[in-house]
């Protein structure tokens, strides 16, 4: 009898320490109490800087002793977020009908990198960590010419960029990667390994509870120009990433090098987008990123129920 009291009694804490439930929760808490997005707006970037660091702590220097290796990751990593995403996204922007705005958020969305998210779902769903980290960091060297190129073909727009890249790099990239190492050589990131998950997940919580509750009202007071950008983004996510996964089976790629193609070829930094379609333009115009958001997350809590699926099978 204790230990079916002592189960009952651990269930909320196991919920607290699942990363879907916890999703789910700044979900919920974002569409019901967006008041409190105004006071955690000016979190989202150091909590997704401690992401990244977090993410990385136990990447070994091994990583970039092969050229040909860490060639091959960036390639492939520029080639699935410019080209198969981006690309797709400005197809499919150009054959739905859309409000203008939607229309100009979707080109934005497309010029930019792969969301930094990338790295701990990498991790999450067992796949290649350091393919992951060689295609993002080569998506945002890229970034500096690649996005003003697309948001400058697209909308003639791209003074300016060039700055705001550099400083999202140096915040998201470069300074997490340096503590990273610093956590790693000193002995701190084995201390604090079995920590990671919990941190990371709720770092998470506070960027979507974030996005959602800032964008709530667009959610509840223009529902008929959500519909297409969602179609949309649900095309870009769940069915690339779908297509991207058979195309891997069928190709008998690793299953791991396959988490990581997915990821990088269905994950845009909507929060970086959703900054430059209202710096640039206007609050609708940040829509779209604000839609793929809750797809992005969407489609990763579903990789990982997949994950586990195939687990128990196994």
């Amino acid at each position: 009898m204790y230990t079916e009291v002592a189960e009952l009694l651990s269930r909320p804490f196991q919920l607290l320490r699942n990363r879907n439930f916890i999703l789910l929760l700044a979900f919920a808490l974002g569409m019901l109490f967006d008041r409190g997005a105004r006071f955690t707006e000016n979190m989202v970037v150091p909590a997704l800087a401690f992401v990244m660091m977090l993410s990385t702590m136990t990447v070994t220097r091994d990583l970039f002793r092969s050229p040909r290796s860490y060639l091959y990751a960036i390639l492939v990593g520029i080639m699935m977020n410019y080209v198969v995403h981006g690309g797709l996204i400005l197809i499919l922007n150009n054959l739905f009908p859309l409000e203008e705005s939607s229309r100009i958020g979707f080109a934005v969305l497309a010029a930019v990198p792969p969301a930094v998210a990338v790295l701990p779902f990498t991790s999450f769903l067992d796949g290649d960590l350091g393919f992951s980290l060689l295609g993002t960091l080569g998506c945002y060297l890229v970034a500096f010419a690649a996005t003003p190129i697309v948001l400058s073909a697209s909308l003639g727009v791209a003074t300016g960029l060039q700055v705001k890249l550099f400083v999202m790099l140096v915040e998201l990239i470069v300074i997490p990667l340096i503590l990273s190492r610093i956590l790693f050589h000193t002995g701190v990131a084995a201390r604090i390994i079995g920590m990671r998950g919990p941190l990371i997940n709720w770092s998470f919580f506070l960027v979507v509870y974030t996005v959602v509750g800032l964008n709530k009202e667009t959610f509840l007071s223009r529902p008929q120009s959500v519909i297409p950008v969602a179609l949309i983004a649900g095309i870009t996510t769940f069915v690339l990433g779908y297509s991207l996964e058979r195309l891997g089976h069928y190709l008998k790629i690793d299953r791991k090098r396959v988490i990581s193609i997915i990821l990088l070829g269905t994950s845009k930094n909507t929060g970086f987008s959703a900054g430059l379609a209202l710096t640039l333009f206007n609050t609708q115009t940040a829509v779209p990123s604000t839609i793929m958001t809750i797809f992005l997350f969407s489609n990763l809590i579903l990789l990982d129920i997949k994950r586990g699926w195939k687990k128990a099978r196994d």
